[in-house]
């Protein structure tokens, strides 16, 4: 996934459900940091997401945008409707969330895990592809 198809997803997310803030907190967050990320960095075409405001329409994201939807069948790419209880994260984190806003979101603003916080959420998870992402940063 590229930078420009995050901002899709911020974008098609936010108008879904009618939340002007996205939080992205998978593999795809790097992008918020580094738009032009490496192309190890790039290989999900997935992002993880919830609503900021509204976590209780998270399953729109999935029904509508999701994994085999007709979005993900047009684009390539998808976003995974998640909650914040998903990833662990160190305190403070959301203090250091890193914007995405602009014409490619229509101004829904997306807020991507920095990427210390984003490798500490991975070694807790501690999955292969997870330990094998914090190994490449």
């Amino acid at each position: 996934m590229t930078r420009l198809q995050l901002e899709h997803v911020i974008r098609a997310a936010g108008t879904i459900a009618d939340d002007d803030d996205i939080v992205v907190i998978g593999s795809q967050a790097i992008l918020g940091q580094f738009p032009h990320a490496p192309e190890e960095f790039l290989v999900s075409q997935g992002a993880d997401v919830y609503l900021r405001n509204l976590q209780e329409r998270s399953d729109l994201i999935d029904g509508t945008i999701g994994e085999a939807s007709p979005f993900e069948l047009a684009y390539g790419y998808c976003a995974h409707g998640v909650g914040p209880e998903t990833a662990i994260l160190p305190a403070g984190w959301q203090s250091r969330l890193i914007p995405i806003s602009g014409p490619n979101t229509r101004s829904i603003r997306g807020w991507c895990l920095e990427v210390h916080d984003l490798a500490l959420a991975k070694l807790v998870a501690g999955r292969e592809k997870d330990l094998d992402y914090v190994a490449a940063l």
